[in-house]
């Protein structure tokens, strides 16, 4: 190990200085603190690989700093030493994880080789923790890496394995249904933070004030309805991730809260005074586009840059149309294995419908209609036409929008026209239609009050 960092602390400052001068000698990257409490105050901040330690020091002693480091990194040796030994101390600094007891006085060479064989020792647990995390990823890849083969979404898992060691904040941008929330979730279970949980919630299915207290939490009497204190989903996620589905429908109100959580990392309880420090992993996914929302001032674009440290776009299912049969064998292998029958076959005829559909709903409504197929379809036979949704199989790549729209229209216009033609091919059922949509029934139909279409 090259230059191992070693913390020294003692509250004499001639020590002090000999220590550091033997082991910056001797190759150590040295840092000195004078006194127990600046030990501790500066194990943080230093990050060191060795701390070593007096015992007796006014006021915080070396079992307090053993202890703060311990708390700060349970596999930090921490070495201490002492000019008055006594076998209490001794048993009590060995129960506490101290890594090793020396007595002064003792000789330069001895002192070295204790500290070198606690920096070799802090080497290896990180090589073999590193190792244990490189091959519990790989593990963990095999079997939840999402599915696809396509030149477009293999460049993106491979994106996304690339960032998912890292704490950086994600934004998963596409359509509805394309498998955003899939797509976090790998990344999650990859992580370093894939023992820890992953929790999301979708912020266009609920109120704002009801949002407001998932995420951030409440305290007894803050509201109506407010009989206890409730813990929200930002502290939930501790050392793991958070995932914030539908990000761009969240209020003006909202998204300044979220921004001040992001960069303090910190949360404020609906009716709280007191911060709640937060470890979590955010990552964030919209159906929108945000650069448009911030142009009309639907978002506010010093948040949109605190989740926009990595973007991933995930393509459209009409985009990959290669990835349908490997989609649909797993699909149907699902449903066989929850319903306990014989995977059913797809037809010549079935695949080539399936491959030459537009899927305004994406995998999402590939999904579903395979899960329709499956259900009307006999134990382990073949899959026919008429199983499938009559959208698919009598509406081949219809226009989506209308042919009278304004020249260079606006995404809200788009939006409207694509809503209500997605509303009238399925006789104005707005389950239906959100469902094909790929968005929550709520969603739509705040999205019909908004463009005055909910009568």
């Amino acid at each position: 190990m090259s230059e191992p960092k070693i913390l020294i602390v003692d509250d004499e400052v001639g020590i002090l200085d000999t220590l550091r001068i033997l082991l910056k000698r001797e190759g150590f990257q040295v840092e000195t603190a004078v006194g127990g409490q600046a030990g501790i105050d500066r194990i943080a901040d230093v990050r060191p690989d060795v701390v070593l330690s007096d015992v007796r020091m006014p006021g915080v002693g070396g079992l307090e700093v053993l202890m703060a480091a311990k708390e700060s990194d349970p596999s930090l040796p921490v070495i201490l030493m002492t000019a008055q030994a006594s076998l209490q101390t001794a048993m009590r600094a060995v129960n506490e994880g101290a890594f090793y007891y020396i007595q002064k006085p003792f000789s330069n060479d001895e002192l070295v080789a204790i500290c070198r064989r606690a920096a070799e020792s802090r080497q290896l647990k990180r090589e073999n923790q590193a190792l244990k995390t490189e091959i519990r990823r790989r593990d963990r890849s095999d079997t939840t890496r999402p599915i696809g083969r396509s030149r477009r979404f293999v460049d993106v898992l491979k994106t996304a394995e690339t960032v998912a060691p890292s704490d950086s904040t994600v934004l998963i941008t596409g359509a509805s249904g394309t498998g955003k929330e899939v797509l976090a979730r790998y990344i999650h279970t990859i992580s370093d933070r894939g023992d820890g949980p992953f929790v999301s919630i979708n912020c266009g299915a609920l109120p704002e004030n009801l949002l407001e207290s998932e995420l951030f939490g409440h305290v007894r009497g803050s509201f109506t309805g407010a009989v206890r204190d409730k813990q929200g989903l930002f502290v939930a996620a501790k050392g793991g991730s958070f995932f914030l589905d539908e990000v761009g429908e969240m209020s003006p109100a909202l998204q300044v809260k979220l921004l001040r959580a992001l960069q303090e990392r910190e949360v404020i309880p609906v009716g709280a005074t007191e911060p709640v420090p937060v470890d979590v992993r955010i990552m964030a996914a919209t159906n929108r586009d945000l650069d448009e929302e911030i142009r009309r001032g639907g978002f506010r674009s010093d948040l949109f840059y605190r989740l926009n440290v990595i973007t991933l776009q995930l393509p459209e299912l009409q985009e990959r149309p290669e990835d349908i049969p490997i989609l649909a064998e797993f699909f149907l292998d699902r449903f066989a294995a929850q319903r306990g029958r014989a995977v059913p076959r797809l037809s010549a005829e079935v695949l080539a419908l399936l491959q030459s559909y537009d899927w305004p709903g994406n995998v999402r409504e590939l999904e579903n209609a395979l899960e329709r197929a499956a259900v009307l379809t006999a134990d382990g036979g073949e899959i026919g036409a008429s199983t499938l949704p009559t959208r698919i199989t009598q509406r081949q790549a219809q226009p989506l929008v209308s042919a009278t729209l304004p020249p260079n229209p606006t995404l809200e216009i788009v939006e409207r026209a694509y809503i209500h033609w997605v509303l009238h091919s399925e006789g104005g059922n707005k389950t239906k239609a959100a469902e094909v949509l790929g968005i929550d029934p709520s969603t739509l139909y705040r999205k019909l009050q908004r463009y005055g279409m909910d009568q």
